[in-house]
């Protein structure tokens, strides 16, 4: 009798804790549910995507916590940063991004940029200027001015300024889980806050297959 009551115990707080953790993120309060779903890249997979801008101080100090939380995410999610275009210098970092993206740099040289931005004060505002400190980080010059004049990273930052329309994004850094569900360190609550609402929500997608 009493390990069965102690079975029940067990049972109830668990359920209890579940309840709690679905009550404690809502719709509306942590994060916003999309009223247009956009579509995902590989709709076999739970998407993540980080809409950010290298110049944003919020963004560079996101990224020491963001980072681990990327390598240990299970094979069914799908991990996207996304630069948000909002014109100007942030069109210009967001080509610099992917063009960096399409050579698949190491994560070394995107923390290059980062540190040179917030800690150095080069902003990084011409294409000379990125490519003399890629140079300086093990990337070739001339391929990158290559990639970031390329058409493919131009069609690239086109589709990259539609998504963040589509996302209906006002500021970095913020995460989209699958297309349906925005949040930000602000509606979240802070950094780890909002990994934890990305758990949540990858957790929900993930049992309503």
């Amino acid at each position: 009798m009493r390990t069965l009551m102690l079975s029940a115990i067990i049972a109830a707080v668990g359920l209890f804790g579940l309840t709690a953790h679905a009550q404690e993120f809502r719709a509306g309060k942590e994060y916003v549910e999309l009223a247009a779903p956009v579509p995902v890249s590989e709709p076999g997979k739970i998407e993540v995507v980080e809409l950010f801008w290298y110049g944003c101080p919020h963004c560079y100090q996101f990224e020491p916590v963001i980072n681990p939380w990327v390598e240990q995410l299970p094979e069914d999610v799908d991990f996207k940063r996304v630069p948000a275009m909002f014109g100007g210098i942030w069109n210009l970092h967001g080509q610099l991004f992917l063009a960096l993206e399409s050579m698949n740099v190491e994560q070394s040289v995107h923390d290059a940029v980062f540190s040179a931005y917030h800690n150095e004060g080069n902003k990084l505002d011409t294409p000379e200027k990125m490519a003399d400190l890629l140079a300086k980080n093990g990337v070739d010059r001339e391929a990158f001015l290559k990639a970031f004049n390329s058409f493919g990273v131009k069609g690239r930052a086109e589709q990259a300024k539609k998504l963040g329309m589509a996302y209906q994004i006002t500021g970095v850094p913020v995460l989209v889980v699958n297309g349906k569900y925005r949040f930000d360190l602000g509606s979240a609550g802070g950094p780890q806050r909002t990994l934890e609402v990305a758990d949540f929500l990858i957790e929900k997608e993930r049992a309503a297959r």
